[in-house]
């Protein structure tokens, strides 16, 4: 006679674990990855130390979820900017979704990508490195982009791909920085206008 058992059931978590990521996202986007302390974490998520590991890893696993979550939500603008059709208007897409991201009412100010960055022991390697990842990644795809529009005559034949995707990047960048800092939005959409004048013409 052959016994069949039933696998056990698992227990319920007990708590929304997607909430949880943007709680946990926001405090990292805040605090950064070493200011915000698994005290920090759990509070804001209203879980324990327990539930935290069980669901999400250590803090690096959760840090690396919560910039997934945060590339695919407030800094969303910059894989849509990447659809524009014409160079001028993916970098004008991206500086404006910036300064838009970057001073939203209600959300920290400044960039994940930039306040997390702010790790500088050795136990923000992890950090450092998935940031790194995701920041040389978005250079690429806008590089990809800009030598698309070389070979279109969408940009003029001695356009670098590369040198304007890092320039657009260093404006983003520095437009988060001035963000955190307390510039306001009107003044940060300046800062974006006159980068785009220094846009190569046709």
């Amino acid at each position: 006679m052959e016994i069949h058992q039933k696998a056990p059931i698992g227990r319920p978590r007990g708590f929304d674990a997607e909430e949880a990521l943007e709680r946990a996202m926001r405090v990292f986007w805040e605090q950064g990855y070493e200011g915000a302390s698994l005290t920090d974490l759990t509070s804001a998520m209203g879980i324990t130390r327990t539930s935290m590991y069980a669901a999400f890893g250590n803090k690096d696993e959760l840090f690396r979820r919560a910039l997934e979550r945060y590339a695919e939500g407030p800094a969303a603008h910059g894989t849509r900017a990447l659809e524009e059709p014409t160079a001028r208007q993916v970098a004008a897409a991206f500086l404006n979704g910036t300064v838009r991201a970057t001073t939203r009412p209600g959300c920290p100010a400044g960039c994940l990508g930039v306040q997390g960055s702010l790790a500088s022991g050795a136990s923000g390697h992890a950090a450092r490195t998935a940031l790194n990842d995701w920041r040389n990644g978005g250079t690429s795809r806008f590089r990809d982009r800009f030598r698309q529009a070389v070979d279109e005559g969408d940009l003029p034949p001695d356009a670098d791909p590369g040198v304007l995707a890092r320039y657009l990047m260093a404006v983003a960048n520095g437009i988060a920085v001035q963000a955190a800092g307390g510039t306001s939005r009107d003044d940060l959409q300046r800062v974006a206008d006159a980068a785009l004048r220094n846009w190569p013409p046709v």
